[in-house]
Formats: structure tokens, C-alpha cells, sequence
């Protein structure tokens, strides 16, 4: 058992039992059949939509408001979200329904594992990492989603010259993204190396991001095109 649990990967999240109203939990019921998507199998992105269209993937969308956000203003393109908790699942799943988004999916999973048995190569014209879990203290740097192994395996889902684009309001992190990405041979910094980027116009400015701009953190944009 011991050997067992020394093997269980390092998870960049914990769960929370937070409160599910019962709308989201309705949501989660009665909407997965038409925007869940299964986890363990490749997704086909254009039967999936019934189109061919850029595809963009955003991993830990929160309560989904920026996401469908981005949706609604971009028609043309498709829109991938995964995020682990429940509650901010089942809110997604009633603005996509409310608003009608056709160009809306989900996952309910872990967003590593969606990327190593979901997402075809090659396939993704963006990728979305906005505001994961900073894990301050210097004990916890190891669970942090933006780390040299996974930014590498995002980079082979990209299209060549698809985006990731990364996002935090911790200046600490912002660091750390900047060294692990200009580390790597993957990626190229259009704002220069060890430079952060204009937030783009697509990306909306979220609760939590003003909150955090309350608070006094600034928001660093960090966007790499794949090589």
C-alpha cells in the first residue's frame, strides 16, 4: 500500500467540499448528456461541435462566467473548458444552456488527464490557464500546474503557431511561468524573453481578478506561441 501511494501523481488541486445550490446541481443532472464530454477516450473535435472550426481548450474555468463570456464573443470559435469542481461545473452548464452556446463543452476532471487521453496533437489553436492555484508557500511549489513537463505536453496539443496564454495575479508565479516557459524549447515569447504580454482583448476581466486587483495584485499576461 505504502509503494502504491508513492506512485500517485503529484495533483496541482484539492477538492472542496463546497455548497452545490440546487440549480447547478439540476445542471449537472439534467444538462451533461448534451455539453459533458467523457473523459478516457480522444475527443473528436469536429463531430463533437458538428463543425471545423479553431478550437480553443481553457483548463480550471472557475464558475465559467469568463468562459462563456469569450464564447458569446467569439461565435467562430470552439470552446473546451475543464474544471475539477462540481459547483463551478453545474454554473457553467446553466449559462451555456441560458445563452444557447453551441460552441460550448465540459469537462469534470482532472485537466492532466484530459490533455494526455483527450485532446488529439495538433489540435488546439489556444490554450487557457487563467488564475490556476498560485500554492504560495515554498513546500507546496511541486503542485503547481504550470511546471516544465506539462507546459511541454500542452505545446505538442498546439497547433504550430497555437497559443498558450497563462495568467496570475501572484507576482511569485508570474515568475516562475516565465522561467519554465522561456526554458523551454517549445516556445517562443512574441513580447520577449523574460517579458509579460498585454492582457489580450479576448480575455475578460473576471470577479476574481478585480477582487485581486482590490487586494493590490497586479495581473501579469503571459502569452507563448508554440514553435
Amino acid at each position: 500500500m505504502t509503494d502504491a501511494l508513492s506512485r500517485r501523481p503529484i495533483r496541482s488541486y484539492v477538492l472542496r467540499q463546497g455548497r452545490i445550490t440546487q440549480g447547478q446541481q439540476s445542471a449537472l443532472e439534467q444538462l451533461w448528456p448534451q455539453y459533458g464530454l467523457p473523459v478516457g477516450v480522444r475527443m473528436d473535435a469536429n463531430r463533437v461541435f458538428g463543425r471545423e472550426a479553431p478550437l480553443v481548450l481553457e483548463i480550471g474555468f472557475g464558475n465559467g462566467e469568463s468562459l462563456a463570456e469569450m464564447a458569446v464573443a467569439a461565435p467562430e470559435r470552439d470552446f473546451i473548458g475543464v474544471e475539477v469542481h462540481r459547483p463551478g461545473v453545474g454554473h457553467l452548464l446553466l449559462q451555456v444552456h441560458d445563452q444557447a452556446l453551441a460552441n460550448v463543452r465540459v469537462y469534470c476532471a482532472d485537466a492532466v488527464e484530459v490533455v494526455r487521453d483527450c485532446i488529439a496533437d495538433a489540435s488546439l489553436d489556444r490554450i487557457q490557464v487563467f488564475f490556476p492555484d498560485p500554492w504560495q508557500k515554498k513546500r507546496h511549489h511541486k503542485r503547481r500546474l504550470i511546471n516544465p513537463e506539462f507546459v511541454d505536453q500542452l505545446a505538442t496539443k498546439l497547433v504550430p503557431g497555437g497559443v498558450l496564454h497563462c495568467a496570475t495575479d501572484w507576482e511569485d508565479y508570474a515568475r516562475h511561468m516565465l522561467e519554465v516557459l522561456d526554458a523551454s524549447d517549445c516556445y517562443l515569447n512574441p513580447a520577449g524573453s523574460g517579458q509579460f504580454a498585454e492582457r489580450p482583448q479576448y480575455r475578460p476581466l473576471t470577479k476574481f481578478e478585480r477582487r485581486g486587483q482590490r487586494c493590490g495584485h497586479g495581473v501579469r499576461d503571459l502569452v507563448y506561441r508554440r514553435r
